[in-house]
């Protein structure tokens, strides 16, 4: 929300602070559940996911700010693609996994086809995403990403059984409420903003009708004192 503020001049209620609060402490919790049951993984780890969520903050609202500027989501989704293709591309040179993932899908054709399969998914993926950040903002996008990680994490202990914590329950309670308080907010906001439009064209309206009442009236008058005349 402080990007967005920085970059595209918005401003946010305290309701929607507090989600954000909630979100934030959600992956808090899930952190905290990581170090609890594996205190020895590499904190190098968390660095990388931090700096992630920066990105993610980041992207969605610099996405929103061409999209205002009149952008559209072909040309948006090219670049951000095109520079992602350029960024990844040298970091796994660099590293040498680039050649060994070209060389193992040369030998096996099934990884090549969930390659290919996985590309396909994940440009639908990236278009609904654009279409979210152009019709409802970065911020949402931004929610609704993170929602998403939750989900999968879910998803990882009913699929992959591994040690338990609560704080991943609580963590993700905080998560799914805090972006479900959101939204319910948001259409209470925008039945508030079209009710509000409502009314004031039909204010317009009757100001409109007086005006042609009263038009009508002068003429009337102007006629009868002719024929008077």
């Amino acid at each position: 929300m402080f990007i967005a503020t920085l970059i595209n001049k918005k401003s946010f209620s305290t309701l929607e602070y507090i989600c954000a609060l909630f979100v934030c402490l959600g992956l808090v919790m899930f952190a905290a559940a990581d170090w609890k049951l594996a205190p020895d993984f590499n904190p190098i780890g968390l660095i990388l996911v931090s700096l992630s969520v920066c990105a993610d903050s980041v992207l969605p609202n610099a996405q929103e700010r061409l999209f205002k500027l009149g952008s559209s989501r072909l040309e948006v989704t090219m670049y951000t693609n095109l520079f992602t293709l350029i960024a990844m591309t040298v970091t796994t040179f660099i590293s040498g996994d680039l050649v060994g993932v070209v060389q193992h899908a040369m030998l096996d054709r099934t990884l090549a086809l969930y390659m290919a399969v996985f590309t396909a998914i994940s440009y639908i993926a990236i278009s609904f995403y654009m279409l979210i950040i152009k019709k409802f903002g970065g911020v949402i996008a931004v929610l609704l990403g993170t929602a998403r990680k939750a989900m999968t994490l879910v998803l990882s202990f009913l699929l992959f059984p591994k040690p338990f914590s609560w704080l991943y329950v609580y963590g993700a309670t905080l998560i799914l409420g805090g972006v479900l308080l959101a939204s319910l907010y948001k259409r209470m906001k925008n039945n508030g903003s079209s009710s509000q439009n409502n009314k004031n064209t039909s204010h317009v309206m009757q100001n409109e009708e007086m005006k042609l009442m009263i038009k009508s009236s002068d003429e009337e008058n102007l006629k009868s004192s002719e024929v008077t005349m």
